[in-house]
């Protein structure tokens, strides 16, 4: 799983959320193969903590990005 787990962080979030779109598709078949459905599930988790962790971080660049601005703004208000 460890394996797994590493291919799925080497992905980018459009790429992780194909694959999951993939996967929900396969999920919601009426022929879902019962052998691979833990499989899938376990994939899914992963990539499902991949994107979260990358909006997790866009957030905080944003947010920091945003607070840089607002100090060269508060900055130049000063001068």
């Amino acid at each position: 799983m460890a394996a797994k787990k590493d291919s799925a962080d080497s992905l980018g979030y459009a790429e992780a959320v194909t694959e999951l779109e993939a996967i929900l598709t396969e999920l919601e078949a009426d022929d879902v193969d019962v052998d691979r459905l833990a499989e899938q599930v376990r994939r899914a988790a992963d990539l499902i903590e991949l994107c979260r962790g990358r909006l997790e971080n866009a957030q905080v660049e944003v947010t920091r990005i945003v607070a840089d601005l607002d100090a060269l703004d508060a900055d130049v208000d000063d001068e």
